[in-house]
Formats: structure tokens, C-alpha cells, sequence
């Protein structure tokens, strides 16, 4: 007879080695989307940055140097989301990367 508990393989994970250099994906992105609305309108988000920011003050500024509206929604989810007026995709980015908020390399930008 042959043992059968030497013939089960064990269980390979592949990502152990991953859970101790910090995790899968260790790179954190800021994730700047648009969502069409109702005809022409769009609304661009924000989302991903530091729990540590203050995210008033960022839309203060986005506000004011974009003309646009915008707020922040808190999701259980995601948590805090930075939404705005129209479709400030390429400006958001830009602002992020001046003021020194997120590098270049760690801002994804989706849509159309």
C-alpha cells in the first residue's frame, strides 16, 4: 500500500514572500477619474491620497484656481473622495505634482 498523506501536495502560496516586503502593490496610486453626468456635464474624482491631508484645504485651492465647484464625500468604502465640477483631469494632476502632494509616477488617470 502506498502512504497517502505523502502523495497531497502541500499548499503553495505565492505571495508569501510579497506579504513581507509590504504586500502585493506596495505603491500607492491616486486614482483621478471622470464620470459623465447628464449630457455635457461630468464630474471629475479624486481619490487614494494620504488620510493625513487635509482634503478642505486641497479643494479650497482646486476650487479657486480651477473656476469649478467641488466637495468631499466620505465613503465607507474608499473613504474620502475629492469630487469636482467638469472635467479637471490633466489640471488635478498637474496641481498634485506642483504642490508637491503625490509624484508624477503614483497619479492614474482614467477615462474616455
Amino acid at each position: 500500500m502506498v502512504d497517502i498523506g505523502s502523495q497531497i501536495p502541500t499548499t503553495f502560496d505565492p505571495f508569501a514572500e510579497a506579504e513581507e516586503f509590504g504586500g502585493t502593490g506596495t505603491k500607492e496610486y491616486v486614482h483621478i477619474r471622470i464620470q459623465q453626468r447628464n449630457g455635457k456635464k461630468s464630474l471629475t474624482t479624486v481619490q487614494g491620497l494620504k488620510q493625513d491631508l487635509s482634503y478642505e484645504k486641497i479643494l479650497k485651492c482646486l476650487k479657486k484656481d480651477f473656476c469649478c465647484n467641488g466637495n468631499v464625500v466620505n465613503d465607507k468604502e474608499l473613504g474620502k473622495i475629492i469630487q469636482l465640477q467638469g472635467d479637471q483631469r490633466k489640471n488635478v494632476s498637474q496641481f498634485l505634482v506642483n504642490a508637491g502632494i503625490v509624484k508624477k509616477d503614483q497619479i492614474k488617470i482614467h477615462g474616455f
